[in-house]
């Protein structure tokens, strides 16, 4: 298949277009750098600096190609700085996503797929969420990604491709930086790593789902023949705290910097957690690395990197 990825010089973007590249597909990745790094980007694939917001080369591009499938994981992702500037979270996350879905529809492209975001789709959660869950964001991030699927859904309806929209928890891994509130798997590997002490902000006892993004890139993969028309979760059905966290990451470095706590910031979640048993039914998905195990690889990843830098 020819494939675009949106984002894919980004920490999941990029990790989802390796994943591609080994099925044997033919990948042209978009990113603006903004936030994305091209030397993350498989040498196999096609570089485009462009960003979604440019109507114009964004038709262009699609229209050249002609591609089998787009992958749209380009976003402002930081939910703080969507409170802060609520216009430019909507110009990237609604206008980009418009832009391809127009591309989309001009160039007869057969599917599109969507990272939307579980984590701030439901509000808190008194159980895991469900994809008929309310849906209660309580940031303007989360009222962008909600706005993305319905406009996915309506073109879909409109003009007869395919879509899967993924509703992801808090992906974390290898590549990952530390924007968003998944970040703080990648703060807390820095922290570690340089014998610092984080910040816990409120008691630490709020919780999340953390899915590691190799699991995140298969479920991407699944979804090229199968999930039509569906809106997915994409989590593990796990909650963990911040200190739970914290002390997991610690107990692998084998390291205990003091903790600093700071006040609760407004606005955040006290708890969040996925179902996945809709994506098992449809993907035949389900995750499969552990927190341990993914959070040693996600450690590894930093010291590595921090060691080719002291080189």
């Amino acid at each position: 298949m020819k494939i675009l990825v949106t984002g894919g010089a980004g920490f999941i973007g990029s990790t989802i277009v390796d994943r591609y590249i080994e099925e044997g597909h033919s990948v042209v990745v978009v990113d603006n750098e903004s936030s994305g790094k091209r030397a993350q980007v498989n040498k196999k694939a096609v570089f485009v600096r462009l960003d979604v917001r440019d109507r114009k080369k964004v038709g262009q591009l699609v229209h050249k190609h002609r591609f089998h499938v787009i992958n749209h994981h380009a976003a402002q992702i930081d939910v703080r700085h969507s409170v802060a500037d609520p216009h430019h979270d909507a110009h990237v996350n609604i206008m980009g996503t418009l832009n391809l879905l127009e591309a989309a529809q001009t160039s007869k492209v057969k599917k599109f797929i969507f990272s939307a975001s579980g984590g701030t789709a439901y509000g808190n959660c008194s159980r895991p969420a469900r994809e008929g869950d309310p849906e209660v964001p309580l940031s303007p991030y989360g009222v962008t990604k909600l706005a993305g699927e319905k406009y996915i859904q309506t073109f879909s309806s409109l003009y007869g491709f395919k879509f899967t929209i993924f509703r992801y928890a808090n992906v974390y891994g290898p590549r990952q930086d530390p924007h968003g509130e998944a970040g703080v798997v990648a703060i807390f590997s820095n922290k570690l790593l340089g014998n610092e002490s984080p910040f816990i902000f409120g008691t630490g006892r709020q919780t999340r789902d953390y899915v590691f993004v190799g699991d995140v890139a298969h479920a991407n993969v699944l979804a090229l023949s199968k999930g039509d028309n569906q809106t997915l979760n994409i989590g593990t059905g796990i909650e963990t705290s911040v200190l739970a966290l914290w002390n997991k990451m610690a107990s692998i470095r084998g390291a205990s910097p003091r903790l600093i706590y700071k006040p609760l910031r407004p606005g955040e979640l006290q708890r969040s957690v996925l179902s996945y048993s809709k994506a098992k039914k449809e993907l035949g998905w389900a995750p499969s690395t552990r927190l341990k195990e993914g959070l040693s690889a996600t450690l590894s990843f930093f010291e590595e990197k921090r060691q080719a830098v002291s080189r």
